[in-house]
């Protein structure tokens, strides 16, 4: 029997695909405007071509900055997608723990980012902060103002304590998903809990973890609320990432060719490289 299809649905989504393409296909208009041209102000435009992408290209404030920006999402990956399985495998999967489980792991996610940065702000702080109070209480010579480690430390365990909760929730949605009758066969053969993780959870969380791994990569690759408000991107440039070193060269240098045309290449790399982590973790998918 041939099949037909019918495209009438579209006629329901097409409204909201027309206001999603014209508030996204306007303003990138705009940036590639901006970044083959430049001004002084007044609104006169001056043609420069490609003469912004070739300075940023050859700029060792941008190259530095992108390091900055790889490094830390490559510690992030290390840290929060171990750790978000651990907890998720830990979690009750039935009774009166469950919720309240979900709802003390949804709870860092409801805050606001620029709330998230206050607050880790205040608590790294060593004259009224708890954490930085405690810590030079106890001997060690913590302040994240000054030292760029310390900076550092800082920026990375705020993220982790707000974005390890999303690993988490969909680690669980995975393995509540498992049907009892994989683990009954498991317990049945004698298989260990590594050989359960191994082979009944780890694969059936696969398509959760691709979801995991690429969210979080691109969130953390184009952070810039809560380390600009806890560290202001010092001490030095130190914690400088390419969103805040965006920021500076658009608002604050008034460079908006040079600044728009940063913004497009950061957009091609972010492009480029989640492309990169799904082409190889769904070929990994493929082969299980």
């Amino acid at each position: 029997m041939e099949r037909t299809w019918n495209n009438k649905a579209w006629f329901m989504v097409l409204p909201v695909l027309l206001l999603v393409a014209f508030s996204a296909i306007i303003p990138l208009m705009t940036v590639v405007n901006y970044s083959v041209q430049d001004t002084f102000g007044n609104n006169d435009f001056f043609w420069a071509g490609s003469e912004w992408f070739d300075e940023i290209l050859h700029s060792d404030r941008f190259w530095e900055a992108m390091g900055r920006n790889l490094v830390f999402s490559a510690i992030i990956l290390i840290i929060e997608i171990p750790l978000g399985i651990f907890i998720a495998l830990n979690m009750p999967k039935k009774g009166w723990g469950v919720p309240v489980c979900l709802v003390l792991m949804a709870l860092p996610l409801l805050i606001p980012w620029n709330v998230v940065g206050t607050i880790w702000q205040v608590f790294g702080r060593v004259d009224i902060g708890l954490l930085g109070y405690s810590l030079r209480a106890l001997g060690f010579n913590y302040n994240y103002v000054n030292d760029p480690f310390d900076a550092w430390i800082t920026v990375i365990v705020m993220d982790v304590w707000h974005w390890t909760s999303l690993v988490v929730l969909l680690c669980y949605a995975g393995l509540v998903s498992i049907p009892d009758a994989y683990y009954q066969a498991a317990k049945i053969d004698g298989a260990s809990r590594w050989a359960i993780f191994r082979y009944i959870q780890l694969p059936k969380m696969n398509r959760v973890l691709l979801i995991a791994v690429l969210l979080r990569f691109m969130d953390s690759f184009m952070i810039y609320t809560e380390p600009f408000v806890v560290t202001g991107g010092g001490p030095g440039n130190t914690t400088t990432f390419l969103s805040i070193d965006l920021v500076k060269l658009a608002i604050g240098e008034f460079n908006l060719g040079e600044a728009a045309a940063m913004s497009i290449v950061y957009f091609l790399i972010i492009m480029l490289l989640s492309w990169v982590f799904y082409t190889v973790m769904t070929a990994y998918d493929a082969e299980q």
